[in-house]
């Protein structure tokens, strides 16, 4: 696949870090010579120094050959013009666009979108992606990762191993033989820098980082057994009334039985959040004071969420949350070089939008008929779900006889409402969805094991 990526910051690297790593020909747009001569250094794409939406750019980028254009640069308008120059006059078959102007995404404009008008074929909206993340954690706050699959029938759910968890110590195998009736499939343990998919009889050792898939009805029963479980969440503070924290505030609103407090320090962001948000007490102040803290009940709530612009405002804010007693803290980061303080700090969570806004990109790009897929550990692995096609060398393979590629484990199989673990009897079907877990290296296989014949290997 021919494919163009415009824009060189951190989520466009990582499009053509995926694209790339996977053998496609990528060509990275950027007017920044510094940008385009860093991502060619560092990756095996092309470079081309020039404005992601002029035709001339556009041309010597390849787009009459292209397959496919992302545009993600920090303008909406540019990527949404780079998607029809695309179309106009070099015929791209798919187009994609970052979108942060939540004004472009209202429901009243929904035709705005489509070849007879804006022709892009799929719109990302980073801040909502992010907001779902967020909000999928505060379902399941005992775990730092989590991924909903198959319309919410099936949860992949990554949990730290403490010293106390009941299961430490233990391998997969006496997992299952101590919880008989446990529904679960342990698809990939993260031990210090290494992410690997664990065998039948290796141990499970505190401080791992344990990644498993489950019916979501068990993740309570998991959480419970992992010794992760926590109060349920009634009182939250948001730190943060920008998109996101916006955003946050009005689905726990909706989903109702949660107390929402939001502190904003820009008095103009904090009148328009008031407007907007019906049940939400809105602070104006600082989200590293003391008082403020306290005002806004901190000591009191099982989480508190903070998504401001600015990394070292979200990480401090966090800490003294927990210092001040919050059960919970969660964390928006843009930088990567701080993930590894998220332990040292003891901040619970960390979210990397541009690694949420990757995934959900990346489903879009994947070959194949995949329906889901999530990155996990840092880049390390994916969770992905297709469809079996008729053709996949899946289709009527018992689930005990089936010949994955070392590096890819079976998470489930949904068939209609019904969810079918490793360990059940059975054999996939066509239409099948399937999860798999597997390295990034190995991604192109997944995606030939849903759609070509068994000639493949």
């Amino acid at each position: 696949m021919k494919a163009i990526v415009c824009g060189a910051g951190q989520v466009g690297v990582g499009i053509a870090r995926a694209l790339a790593r996977e053998g496609n020909a990528v060509t990275v747009v950027d007017w920044s010579t510094e940008l385009v001569d860093r991502v060619v250094t560092d990756l095996d794409v092309r470079g081309v120094v020039g404005h992601g939406s002029h035709p001339d750019v556009l041309e010597r980028a390849g787009a009459k050959e292209a397959d496919l254009l992302v545009a993600v640069t920090h303008s909406d308008e540019t990527n949404m013009i780079a998607c029809q120059v695309a179309h106009s006059l070099f015929a791209t078959p798919m187009r994609i666009a970052r979108v942060r102007a939540q004004n472009y995404l209202d429901p009243a404009w929904a035709d705005l979108f489509n070849t007879g008008n804006l022709p892009v074929d799929v719109v990302i909206s980073p801040e909502l992606e992010v907001g779902r993340a967020i909000l999928q954690r505060v379902e399941t706050p005992g775990a730092f990762n989590t991924a909903v699959f198959s319309g919410g029938r099936v949860q992949l759910l990554g949990l730290r191993l403490e010293e106390s968890s009941p299961v430490a110590g233990s391998t997969t195998e006496q997992v299952m033989e101590l919880f008989p009736d446990l529904r679960l499939a342990v698809v990939g343990v993260q031990r210090e820098q290494t992410l690997f998919i664990p065998k039948a009889n290796d141990p499970l050792l505190p401080g791992d980082d344990v990644y498993v898939v489950t019916e979501s009805a068990q993740v309570r029963r998991i959480l419970d057994i992992f010794g992760r479980t926590t109060e349920a969440i009634r009182r939250v503070v948001v730190v943060g009334a920008g998109n996101i924290g916006v955003y946050v505030a009005r689905a726990l609103e909706r989903a109702g039985g949660v107390k929402v407090r939001l502190i904003e320090a820009d008095k103009g962001k904090a009148e328009a959040a008031a407007e907007r948000l019906k049940k939400t007490v809105v602070l104006h102040g600082d989200g590293l004071s003391s008082r403020i803290m306290h005002e806004a009940g901190v000591s009191k709530a099982e989480l508190v969420v903070c998504v401001t612009n600015d990394d070292k405002v979200n990480m401090l804010s966090a800490v003294m949350a927990k210092r001040e007693g919050a059960e919970r803290a969660l964390s928006l980061i843009n930088e990567k070089a701080f993930e590894d303080l998220r332990e040292p700090l003891g901040i619970d969570v960390l979210i990397d939008p541009r690694a949420t806004t990757v995934s959900t990109i990346l489903q879009h790009i994947r070959r194949g008929r995949i329906t889901g897929l999530q990155s996990l550990g840092g880049g390390q692995a994916e969770a992905l779900e297709g469809i079996a096609l008729s053709t996949s060398p899946l289709v009527g393979k018992p689930l005990d006889e089936l010949e994955l590629p070392d590096g890819v484990a079976l998470g489930a199989i949904v068939r209609g409402n019904k969810v079918i673990l490793p360990c059940d009897e059975g054999k996939i079907r066509e239409n099948d969805r399937i999860l798999l877990f597997c390295n990034t290296a190995l991604i192109p296989k997944v995606e030939h094991l849903f759609r070509v014949s068994l000639e493949y290997f």
